[in-house]
């Protein structure tokens, strides 16, 4: 430390040494000497030299500006004038002759008296080193450098650092490195620590809560349909679910409807009404608010916290549901869910009201896909019924399959839907044909649309099936004529298969096996939501999964019919051992359909491809590579079948008929949470950046929020 000596040490310092050693203007001790002999009113004795006057700044190095800042000369002064004269005199000494020593000198003097130490003053001398030592490199550094410097610092640690001082948290907490960090971990898994955060579209774009009151509504005494199933055998049975009639009757479900024409009204003002316009307010907040929000749900998601809200209204088992919480009008979260009890309800999500009741279907409502215009639903009644959501109102009714509508899927110019007749039916929106798909051997219970070459998409016209104008048999072209060029279809069915099939070609060029049971849900991971790992097969994978290639003796079957025609998968059959090389074509010459010609080009190896997801009713979900036809991961956890599967970028969730929800992470194949709350199987679920949605056989709609 440096001592208190009087002032002529600092004239020694600047004038008789050398300028190399010279480290800079240690604390002129007379200033502090002469304060406290004034507050004392005693004489100075230590100093006799008047202290020199300094025209220039003083030059202090980091240390001893610190010191200053603390006072410790003070301290120090203070305890040189409790002893005597004499030994005032001779440590003064000291310090004053090494404050005028070189470096080399000091160095020489300081091993010297280390030499002379014993343990107790080692012991001192470790103590007050360990403090000496420390220098705040953001006391010294631009504000510039401090913040590059902690730029390469995580989350945990600049909120570590944010704990130390004042200074520290201010710099800790800048908007520019949050800002990074966030844009390194939202949407997106951080390839440095693995962590990934939701966006929270709801919440980044403002969006005015609903203040629409609950409407309250009388239990129903309805009964419980009686089902015919047997839940000793593993894995479960399939639902019976045809010839069978619903003894439900309309009027114990009548008391969970908008029956009076006000409340009815009301609803549809609601879904009708346009949102206001908001002002133009220049709202932020701080990105390290930002992160954290998106962090809390993160760690909710992991650890399983959650809270649940259940919604009431249905009197049978809910059968498929949909939510969506971008829509351009209304301003809540929409859900729609269909159920045994062959009616359709539409909810406000935030207050869980019931804004209408579509009724139509004579028979259970099995599958439903709505947007911002349209609501098209599948049922038991052999049908597709088209809706006005928003009005409640059926706009067209589409007859075709022999059997119980069991899925659907549809984009801006597509429609199929998937059916206990074996088949599936593909609607052209843009003429109205339609033509149909056979292959399967069983009922087809999960069918998606996949856009394998979106840059060959054909502009979107203005027809449309559902516009009044357009028969959906009589259209004069041919179903599949405006098919855009790599529009495919996935399909999955209780035969235990998923096929592949090319819309434009109508044929299926790939058949993909691993299961042991009945494949029950299907998604499709897009390419840009799937991580680099997941893309690449490795060539040590060992798979269950089988994919069957086209034979050389199988040929299309194709009816000549323009407004519906059929289309047979030439290539099922019956010994699913027989495989072909994993990177063999999709449109195989050999199999009587022509290679894509230039202004088709075949799937490309070298782009990313998505993954599909599979659930089904062996108690295991798999991850399919689409390109090379096998599966890369099996999830094992279910102690029975899963009937549903939904995955966004970070996580995968699963229902099952064990009454189960299971959160996985897709990256390590682990369950991270299962939720338990449904007192029946759980037939569908939709999955949200901060929620889950889900539907059971006990006619129960459970929301299960992670946003804390």
């Amino acid at each position: 430390m440096p001592p208190p000596y009087h002032s002529s040490s600092n004239t020694i310092m600047s004038g008789a040494n050398p300028p190399e050693s010279y480290v800079c203007d240690t604390l002129p001790a007379p200033r502090l000497a002469n304060k406290q002999h004034d507050d004392q009113h005693q004489p100075t004795v230590v100093h006799s030299d008047p202290t020199p006057q300094h025209t220039t700044p003083r030059k202090l190095c980091v240390r001893h500006q610190r010191m200053a800042d603390e006072g410790t000369n003070l301290k120090l002064q203070q305890s040189l004038d409790a002893m005597p004269l004499e030994e005032r005199q001779a440590v003064n000494a000291i310090w004053s002759n090494f404050s005028s020593s070189s470096h080399p000198r000091r160095a020489l003097i300081l091993q010297g008296l280390l030499t002379m130490c014993c343990f107790s003053q080692l012991s001192l001398l470790t103590e007050h080193l360990t403090h000496l030592i420390r220098i705040d490199p953001f006391a010294c550094l631009p504000r510039e450098v401090s913040i590059k410097v902690l730029g390469y610092l995580d989350a945990t640690s600049l909120c570590r650092a944010a704990q130390v001082t004042k200074r520290w948290k201010a710099l800790a907490d800048d908007d520019i490195l949050w800002r990074g960090i966030c844009e390194q971990h939202i949407g997106q898994k951080c390839h440095k620590c693995g962590w990934g955060l939701p966006v929270l579209e709801k919440k980044r774009n403002y969006r005015l809560r609903s203040v629409s009151p609950p409407i309250e509504r009388p239990a129903s005494s309805a009964n419980k349909r009686a089902r015919t199933e047997d839940a000793e055998l593993p894995p479960p049975l399939k639902r019976q679910r045809s010839g069978e009639q619903d003894p439900e009757s309309s009027s114990s479900s009548s008391s969970y409807n908008l029956t009076r024409p006000h409340d009815l009204e009301q609803s549809t003002c609601a879904l009708l009404t346009p949102n206001p316009p908001t002002p133009c307010v220049s709202a932020t907040r701080p990105w390290k608010d930002v992160y954290s929000e998106r962090m809390t749900v993160e760690r909710n998601w992991r650890r399983g916290r959650c809270t649940v809200r259940t919604l009431k209204g249905h009197t049978d088992g809910v059968m498929c549901l949909q939510f969506s919480e971008t829509l351009s009008h209304p301003s809540f979260p929409v859900l729609i869910t269909g159920s045994y009890d062959r009616t359709i309800r539409v909810w406000n999500m935030e207050t869980g009201v019931e804004l209408h009741t579509l009724r139509g279907h004579t028979r259970a409502v099995r599958a439903l896909q709505f947007d911002d215009i349209k609501l098209i639903t599948g049922s038991m009644d052999h049908t597709l019924r088209v809706w006005d959501w928003r009005r409640g109102k059926c706009i067209r009714t589409l007859s075709g399959h022999t059997d119980t509508v069991v899925s659907l899927n549809f984009d801006s110019n597509v429609l199929a839907s998937g059916s206990a007749d074996h088949t599936i039916k593909v609607w052209n929106l843009r003429t109205g044909g339609a033509f149909t798909l056979r292959g399967h051997s069983n009922w087809v219970n999960a069918v998606l649309l996949w856009d394998s070459n979106p840059g060959m998409r054909v502009q979107e016209t203005d027809v449309s099936l559902f516009d009044g104008s357009m028969s959906p048999r009589g259209s004069a072209c041919g179903g599949g004529s405006e098919i855009d060029v790599g529009k495919m279809l996935i399909s999955a069915s209780d035969d235990g298969h998923i096929k592949v099939w090319d819309l434009t070609e109508r044929t299926c060029v790939r058949t993909m096996s691993g299961h042991i049971a009945q494949v029950q849900s299907i998604k499709l991971l897009a390419a840009s939501d799937c991580a680099d790992d997941e893309m690449m097969l490795p060539e040590e994978v060992k798979s269950s999964g089988e994919v069957e290639e086209p034979s050389g003796e199988a040929e299309a079957d194709v009816e000549s019919n323009e407004e519906d025609t059929d289309v047979a998968d030439p290539y099922e059959s019956n010994d699913t051992s027989s495989n072909t090389t994993p990177g063999a074509s999709p449109h195989p010459s050999a199999a009587g359909v022509e290679p894509p010609s230039a202004s088709q080009p075949p799937l490309s190896t070298t782009r990313k491809m998505p993954v599909l997801i599979s659930g089904s009713l062996d108690n295991t979900i798999k991850l399919w590579d689409i390109e090379a036809g096998r599966c890369i991961r099996t999830f094992f956890g279910h102690i029975e079948g899963v009937w549903a599967v939904a995955s966004d970028k970070l996580r995968l969730v699963s229902g099952s008929h064990d009454r189960t929800i299971k959160v996985w992470s897709r990256d390590e194949g682990k369950c991270t949470a299962t939720l338990v709350g449904h007192q029946a199987a759980v037939s569908c679920l939709a999955l949200g950046e901060d929620k889950i949605v889900s539907g059971s056989d006990d006619a129960d709609v459970k929301i299960w929020s992670f946003s804390g």
